[in-house]
């Protein structure tokens, strides 16, 4: 019985995301900008919903879209953005990301204001910054070009199909 329960209660969240989604009366393209700034945002930490909801009043793209994308990211993916962060912004600076990683987390359990203003913290926090805006940019460019593939694909199909009167 559980796992039906699981089971409905995915297809429910699919069939959710499709109805939010794909039938926004948008163009496809800011529509798609909209999931990809809200992805892009939902991965970088202390962003999220309305970081992704002002920059789409900004851009003028689809707020909702840019909502989703950012609800969809906001935490789920907290964990391995993370460390993919570390390890990409310590490739980028050519340090190792297990001292990256590690002073990290020293550096969080013993947080305290005025360590931020600490010239050895960049070397702590430069890297991390660095790996989340390449990871975001990478995963909001991704979303932004599925999302853009799949609304013009069901726009295509829609207006090819032949409506039938009964």
């Amino acid at each position: 019985m559980r796992k039906k329960r699981w089971g409905n209660s995915i297809l429910r969240l699919f069939k959710f995301i499709y109805l939010k989604l794909f039938r926004i009366h948008d163009t496809p393209q800011r529509i798609a900008l909209g999931v990809g700034i809200g992805v892009f945002l939902g991965i970088l930490p202390g962003t999220g919903p309305i970081a992704a909801i002002f920059l789409a009043l900004l851009l003028r793209v689809n707020r909702a879209a840019a909502l989703l994308g950012s609800l969809l990211t906001n935490t789920w993916l907290s964990i391995i953005t993370f460390l993919l962060s570390i390890k990409i912004g310590a490739g980028i600076m050519r340090v190792d990301w297990q001292d990256v990683h590690g002073n990290w987390v020293q550096f969080l359990k013993g947080f305290k204001v005025i360590t931020l203003f600490k010239l050895a913290t960049l070397k702590i926090i430069l890297p991390v910054i660095i790996g989340y805006l390449v990871v975001g940019f990478c995963l909001g460019l991704i979303a932004y070009l599925v999302t853009l593939i799949i609304i013009t694909q069901m726009e295509h199909e829609n207006k090819n199909r032949v409506n039938i009167p009964f």
